[in-house]
């Protein structure tokens, strides 16, 4: 009767020891995130972007040095590097890669068809072949769109509403390796369509490509400018407001950060947000979900930001109906 007592408490405890043991280990383990960037990346929290994405990792547990680790690769606005970054970073084994922006999902999948991927900033996954479905992505792709080729119209209908006697206004945008950027073009030009406003597509990725458009845009006569969002124009925010405030531009882009450096308008889902719901999918995918079957999330809220000082200092009076709308005014 001992010998069977001891076998069945021996059994028991060998069932508790085993979910015990395995909770254990996935609390010690060390996962490690690929970050792959065409953008610069600032290696702290100040980094507005990427900065929200480490905090939604440590709001979920995940500590960086102790049951995390997150290889940051920045194609340093080289889009041609991203495909080898991709590589190393599968080589490296990582547990998630995480595609920031619309130019590094196509790379990284190239480089593995086994290692979840976790989109942010895809504007149109289904069309461009990145994911089966919104609802079932199927493969190992899933994450967080932003449709920044649906906005392009909205940002004209804005920019008309402010400046009602528009005839030309400007496109700045980076076409390297980004698809949708002329897909927002195409876009604006045909909501343009029938107003009597003539669109000006201006190119750039450097600091001196983005002077050289502004000086364009002024021998062109543009009477404002859409800013589209791209990594690497991102990143010139406050050399792109002043050259618009030095233009006499009324500028609108699909980020808030524009207006808080001096920009006219900003109308967009928070891209600050979509990082740091990003981790969420990495938390899922961490906890056994297959990307394939997570869907991917479009964002629900746009947020209007209008700077009422730059309003002024341009002669323009903010209509009712923006004012109406706004999340925010800056005085």
């Amino acid at each position: 009767m001992n010998n069977r007592r001891n076998l069945l408490i021996a059994l028991g405890a060998g069932v508790l020891a085993a979910p015990l043991g395995a909770f254990a280990q996935q609390q010690t383990k060390i996962w490690r995130v690929g970050f792959l960037s065409p953008r610069h990346v600032d290696f702290s929290d100040s980094d507005v972007y990427y900065g929200p994405f480490r905090q939604g990792m440590r709001e979920l547990g995940y500590v960086e040095g102790k049951n995390l680790v997150i290889e940051w690769r920045s194609a340093e606005g080289k889009y041609e590097r991203l495909p080898d970054l991709a590589i190393e970073l599968v080589n490296l084994k990582v547990d998630v890669i995480v595609a920031a922006s619309g130019a590094t999902h196509r790379p990284a999948q190239k480089a593995t068809t086994i290692i979840p991927i976790v989109m942010v900033g895809a504007s149109d996954p289904v069309g461009t072949g990145l994911v089966k479905s919104l609802a079932r992505p199927g493969g190992n792709s899933t994450g967080l769109s932003n449709l920044n080729d649906d906005l392009g119209p909205k940002l004209l209908e804005m920019l008309h509403s402010m400046v009602p006697k528009l005839s030309r206004v400007a496109v700045l945008q980076n076409t390297n390796n980004n698809s949708g950027q002329s897909t927002i073009l195409k876009n604006i030009q045909a909501a343009a369509r029938g107003t009597g406003v003539s669109i000006l597509s201006f190119d750039a990725r450097t600091p001196q490509e983005i002077e050289n458009a502004f000086s364009q845009m002024a021998r062109q006569k543009a009477g404002a400018v859409i800013v589209t969002r791209n990594p690497i124009l991102n990143q010139q925010v406050r050399l792109i407001s002043e050259l618009a405030a030095k233009s006499r531009l009324p500028a609108i882009s699909g980020l808030r950060e524009y207006v808080e450096a001096g920009g006219l308008m900003s109308y967009g889902a928070s891209l600050t947000g979509q990082y740091r719901r990003a981790a969420t999918y990495v938390d899922k995918i961490f906890k056994g979900a297959k990307p394939g079957d997570l869907p991917v999330e479009q964002p629900t809220l746009f947020e209007l930001v209008i700077n009422g000082k730059t309003a002024k200092t341009l002669g323009l009076k903010i209509p009712q109906s923006l004012l109406i709308m706004a999340d925010k005014v800056i005085e």
